[in-house]
């Protein structure tokens, strides 16, 4: 490939990078924008190994980006969904807490889902639980009936084929190798040639500290991967569950604990639970990468952070390796399951940002460095507000002062373009 130019190069054709482009090219149908991607075809790896839930934004602190973009998000997608024949389906979810000692947890997420202007939640008594999810238990609970499911690989796709139709360029197997700069903008060369752009957003995900230091920026963070192992019920089993159970989740960690989650194509998912990744893009118990698992050995904010939750984590690999354990957990949310009603399905590793005093960022976190917007964490609900996100992001760029310029250039170019 001959070194081709743009205004705009997104590294990571994930939803997130997608859903940026989509924006970009929407608002700003002047510029020349690519995506690019390392794999073979979009969604690769944490948006194609997404559960598919549409969450509503009953978890997030209020006032927090992520408690605002879900629930106007989660509204978008689904008009999305609607708008281009995607599958979706409004399932509703229970979160149910099981011991006394986490009904203040329960409160908190009812307190939080309110502030948020999440619709229709109700508390449930353990007949009203019943009722919903008659194989369920549970001493209180809550309904949040705006939950619902689709496919995110699908959605992806959809925003490749849209950025397509409005002039950006979307462009797979490209792995970004190295970036310079120059008096122009940014060079990024990729394994299938090289690219000159003005501006540069970085959408990389799992791989999104690794591009940052390739850039020069300093986030003081790192990408620490852990990964998401599910089972799912045998055929005979999926009437037991009628929408989505979650458990009350430990508010330490950025995690929801296993839960039931009907699927769109068919089938009950069960899980994950969240065990450290040797290996980034790593979806087996023995994937393991010498390079990533000296990133996170020898980065101090990890130690720090397994100092104070080791147990946790020991608990987590002690049911990654142990089916029984596993489904003891499901059991506290369905009473009457066994080893023999669920079996082995399948995985996705979270980019998890990590800080140097070793705390789990919670919040969406971006980081701009000469040129180039670095996304460095986004989170659930990363898939469910990807529209909303992708326009937050864009209206940082248009008040970068960097990329006005750019936006004034490019306008000055058109006119002697059209004469010529």
């Amino acid at each position: 490939m001959n070194d081709k130019h743009y205004d705009v190069a997104i590294i990571g054709a994930g939803i997130i990078g997608l859903a940026v482009g989509l924006q970009l090219t929407r608002r700003n149908p002047d510029l020349k924008v690519i995506i690019l991607d390392k794999e073979n075809e979009v969604a690769s790896h944490q948006t194609g190994h997404n559960s598919g839930v549409i969450h509503s934004g009953l978890y997030y602190k209020p006032g927090s980006l992520k408690a605002r973009l879900c629930v106007e998000g989660s509204a978008a997608m689904i008009r999305f969904c609607e708008e281009h024949a995607i599958p979706y389906d409004v399932c509703g979810k229970i979160i149910v807490a099981t011991e006394e000692r986490e009904i203040p947890n329960l409160n908190e997420l009812l307190r939080r889902g309110r502030a948020n202007g999440v619709s229709g939640l109700r508390e449930l008594n353990p007949d009203q639980i019943h009722e919903i999810e008659p194989n369920s238990a549970g001493l209180r609970g809550i309904h949040v009936p705006t939950t619902a499911i689709t496919d995110f690989k699908i959605v992806s796709g959809k925003y490749a084929e849209l950025i397509k139709k409005d002039g950006g360029e979307v462009l797979t197997g490209s792995g970004v190798t190295r970036i310079v700069r120059d008096a122009d903008g940014i060079i990024l060369e990729t394994s299938s040639g090289t690219i000159h752009a003005r501006f540069a957003v970085n959408c990389a995900g799992l791989q999104s500290d690794l591009i940052a230091k390739m850039a020069g920026a300093s986030l003081g963070l790192r990408i620490v991967p852990f990964r998401g192992e599910y089972f799912e019920l045998v055929p005979a089993k999926q009437h037991l569950i009628k929408g989505l159970i979650y458990p009350v989740a430990d508010p330490r960690f950025p995690f929801l604990g296993v839960h039931f989650t009907k699927r769109i194509h068919g089938g009950v998912e069960a899980g994950p639970n969240a065990v450290l990744s040797l290996k980034r893009e790593g979806y087996t118990r023995t994937s393991f990468n010498l390079s990533d698992a000296l990133s996170t050995a020898s980065f101090a904010g990890f130690w720090k952070m397994a100092s104070r939750h080791w147990k946790s984590g020991m608990e987590e690999v002690y049911r990654s390796w142990s089916k029984q354990a596993f489904t003891r957990a499901l059991q506290k949310l369905l009473p009457s399951l066994s080893d023999e009603d669920i079996q082995p399905a399948g995985s996705g590793v979270r980019a998890q940002a990590l800080d140097n005093r070793g705390n789990l960022l919670d919040d969406f976190h971006f980081v701009y460095q000469d040129r180039i917007l670095h996304v460095c964490n986004v989170p659930s609900p990363a898939a469910t507000a990807s529209l909303l996100i992708g326009r937050e992001i864009v209206s940082m760029l248009e008040r970068n002062s960097d990329f006005k310029k750019i936006q004034v250039a490019v306008k000055q170019e058109i006119p002697s373009a059209c004469i010529n």
